[in-house]
């Protein structure tokens, strides 16, 4: 499967990397990451309206862009490459789980209010956290009857904290939350299982993103760090050790696209191909993440530094929908 941006996604990267080189620089995700919401409400609504990023992936009958989960996972790749805190992942999944299996009228009504911004989340009963469970203002679940919108202020819903401040979590108790059915068994089934895929790539994605992020921080480092008279990037070992991770960089983003396009298309690969992006970016970038640590040298490990968002949200990203380990033990090899 060999396939380039388009001139169209091409500027849709560009446009949105310039957008969060100016509002999310690092003082700025340092101030989301204290608000009530943990994330930039200003910066998601500018992300929202100027650019469409809830809605890329949203058919145009549901008050959507009409593109596909494909740009909207490009759009995912500039959000960790900026460390931004922002719930476009959650987002994202529960839009793919009601189009593949709620009935048409909760389609209609849910849709257009995730496309507009509204912060959705979904909840698989698998009794894991849930990803901006506490905040959002769509929440459907996957349970033994089927799939269901969930009134979000009947839900017992609390954030949970965790090593990485950019990415919210939280436990949704579902038990006497007032609900309404929109999909049977089969449904929540076909939805649950779209929700892991687009989980999967969108980490992978993520991941993605942050690695090139980690490797542009150390490189330029590097090349301003003077030990012994020279800039400690011209010694030869520390070449050898940015190259193998442009390598891995590289490689990330060739798996990355891989799986969002198969995903996106619905391609007969699409499950594997999830698997190995989600397994192969998730290690790599906490390879990457660690030599960052590593190459800054003490800098690297103060709280006014970078280097320890980089590391924490590497390693959330290993354990957000499924470890490395869990995904390979379900390839057929």
């Amino acid at each position: 499967m060999e396939f380039g941006l388009s001139e169209e996604q091409e500027e849709l990267v560009s446009t949105v990397r310039g957008l969060l080189t100016k509002r999310a620089d690092s003082r700025a995700v340092r101030a989301a990451i204290a608000t009530p919401h943990g994330y930039d409400e200003a910066l998601w609504h500018t992300l929202v309206e100027q650019i469409g990023a809830a809605a890329l992936g949203i058919p145009e009958a549901y008050d959507g862009a009409g593109f596909s989960l494909f740009e909207s996972l490009l759009v995912l790749e500039e959000v960790g490459r900026s460390l931004a805190p922002s719930p476009l992942l959650s987002s994202l999944v529960t839009s793919e789980a009601l189009l593949a299996g709620a009935e048409e009228e909760a389609k209609a009504r849910l849709l257009p209010r995730i496309a507009a911004g509204e912060v959705a989340a979904f909840v698989d009963g698998s009794g894991r956290a849930v990803l901006d469970g506490d905040i959002a203002t769509v929440l459907v679940a996957m349970t033994d009857g089927g799939l269901v919108e969930v009134d979000p202020a009947t839900a017992r819903r609390e954030h949970v904290g965790s090593v990485d401040q950019t990415i919210r979590l939280a436990h949704v108790d579902l038990g006497g939350a007032a609900t309404t059915p929109i999909g049977d068994s089969v449904a929540a089934s076909a939805a649950g299982e779209r929700a892991a895929l687009v989980g999967a790539v969108g980490t992978a994605a993520l991941a993605t993103g942050l690695a090139a992020r980690a490797l542009e921080m150390t490189v330029g480092y590097s090349k301003d760090r003077v030990q012994f008279g020279r800039p400690i990037g011209s010694f030869q070992a520390l070449k050898h050790r940015m190259a193998d991770l442009l390598v891995l960089v590289e490689m990330s983003r060739s798996a990355s696209w891989a799986a969002s396009y198969a995903v996106s298309s619905r391609h007969d690969d699409a499950a594997a191909l999830a698997h190995v992006a989600k397994s192969y970016c998730a290690e790599a970038v906490a390879h990457v993440a660690g030599e960052t640590i590593q190459l800054h040298g003490g800098i690297a490990i103060t709280w006014e530094h970078d280097a320890h968002l980089v590391f924490k949200r590497a390693h959330a990203l290993g354990q957000l929908f499924g470890q490395p380990h869990e995904h390979r033990a379900l390839l057929d090899l």
